[in-house]
């Protein structure tokens, strides 16, 4: 393994790649250390203890923090970072399924597929602006935040609300191009490893944490005993190799083709495979329901003035802190988006088509209605395995936290879309690399087998 990575260093060109791709992330990092013009910078250092001390586990602050790598507690001018760009595609993908003027430019290849960049790119500007005058908003009133009466504004509100929208969306715009840099002339998917990026940065701080708990590094009292660390350790291993495994997995159907083409002529074909992945929506479910169960959690702070009122803040208390109530709902909505997630981008009939157009056809199975009718039938068990794994991997970092009383911020690493997101990009990156390595003839970084891809 040792030996591979130094084959990395190398190649000219690889090493060029690399290099490029550690300087980008670096420039993307520094963005999420810089604070937004007008914050008080002592202030934002309350902020910080405040929200160590009060925060409760899985809050909207804390899920938010974690995937901007801390930009939020530290009201930098990187706080959107990359997430703006991830939801205006996620809500084009989610279009192109009920709109047929857009669906219709996703067919159209490399000239539709452009279009469709460039809505997605007015989409992020909108967002961007959409959401830096929400934080802007939220600054100047930090209780929301659990900042108690801390100041974080040191300017006047509009001017603050002018540099927040210009520094944010810039900041915003120039990571997304940073993000497609890396993925034209660095290595890997360019906005898949911002966001791991991202997570990864919080792991020293959970390390930290780990030593006072277990060790009194730092003068504090060690409150965990060692073999409770030796067991965290070996079911952190069993579902990192789970999560891999789930990552990986696909059901293969076998397709036979009658004729195949070959400049220009037809010829005999044979028996190929469609790979269907088992964890075909990947981390959009957790994605979804996360928020959604921490924003009806706010309801909680509302006065109970009226009957409506009083119902609603009932409803927020009770899914508010993590517990049974709590991961049931988060459990019941990871299913139901996993299959919504799979319904509208998962189109049996196409592929169906796709097939009779080629002359291929799946053994046993009459072409066009009946193809797509077993491929969706095939295709709802399997994604019925697959949610069943992504619903088992993204509780356990709560029942860590609830039942086990591990600390949030040791707990994310061993589940939910931390861990899904860290492995697949990990696995697509080293994908990349042992391709890069194979084409010139040194060995990769597996022996035997390869490393699949995501898609």
């Amino acid at each position: 393994m040792l030996k591979t990575f130094a084959n990395l260093f190398k190649v000219p060109e690889l090493r060029a790649r690399i290099l490029f791709t550690i300087a980008l992330v670096a420039i993307a990092r520094l963005l999420a250390m810089i604070p937004a013009p007008g914050v008080d910078w002592s202030a934002i250092l309350s902020l910080q203890e405040s929200i160590a001390k009060n925060a409760s586990s899985g809050s909207l602050v804390d899920w938010f923090d974690t995937f901007t790598g801390g930009a939020l507690t530290q009201c930098s001018v990187g706080t959107l970072s990359i997430w703006p760009y991830i939801s205006a595609q996620i809500i084009i993908q989610l279009m192109t399924a009920v709109i047929p003027a857009l669906g219709r430019l996703q067919r159209e290849g490399d000239a539709g597929r452009k279009t469709l960049n460039l809505y997605i790119r007015w989409l992020t500007i909108g967002i961007c602006v959409f959401q830096s005058i929400a934080l802007a908003s939220t600054m100047l009133n930090p209780v929301a935040l659990g900042a108690g009466d801390v100041d974080l504004v040191a300017i006047n509100p509009i001017a603050f609300y002018l540099l927040s929208i210009i520094s944010m969306t810039g900041a915003s715009m120039f990571v997304m191009w940073l993000g497609d840099q890396i993925t034209e002339r660095g290595i890997g998917n360019g906005v898949s490893l911002l966001i791991m990026i991202n997570i990864t940065s919080r792991l020293p701080s959970a390390v930290a944490d780990a030593a006072r708990r277990y060790f009194g590094a730092g003068g504090a009292q060690a409150t965990g005993q060692i073999w409770e660390l030796l067991l965290l350790l070996a079911f952190g291993f069993a579902v990192l190799l789970g999560t891999v495994a789930i990552t990986q997995a696909l059901r293969r159907i076998p397709i036979h083709s009658t004729r195949a083409i070959s400049r220009g002529s037809a010829y005999g074909g044979g028996m190929t495979y469609l790979p269907l992945r088992v964890n075909y929506s990947g981390v959009m479910p957790i994605i979804f329901a996360g928020p959604i169960l921490q924003l009806f959690g706010l309801l909680a702070g509302l006065e109970p003035t009226n009957a409506v009122k009083a119902t609603l803040r009932t409803v927020g208390l009770a899914i508010r802190d993590v517990g049974p109530v709590y991961i049931t709902l988060y459990g019941a909505l990871i299913l139901f988006f996993t299959f919504f997630w799979v319904a509208t981008q998962f189109n049996a009939m196409n592929i169906s088509d796709g097939l009779k157009r080629e002359g291929s056809y799946i053994p046993g199975i009459r072409p066009g209605l009946a193809t797509a009718e077993y491929l969706d039938a095939v295709m709802t068990r399997v994604t019925l395995i697959g949610a069943l794994s992504l619903l088992a991997i993204a509780v356990i970092p709560l029942i860590l936290t609830s039942g086990g009383n591990i600390p949030r911020n040791i707990a994310g690493f061993f589940g939910g879309t931390s861990l899904l997101i860290i492995v697949g990009v990990a696995l697509d990156t080293l994908r990349q690399l042992e391709s890069q390595l194979v084409m010139r003839n040194y060995d990769g970084f597996l022996k035997h087998g390869r490393i699949a891809g995501r898609r």
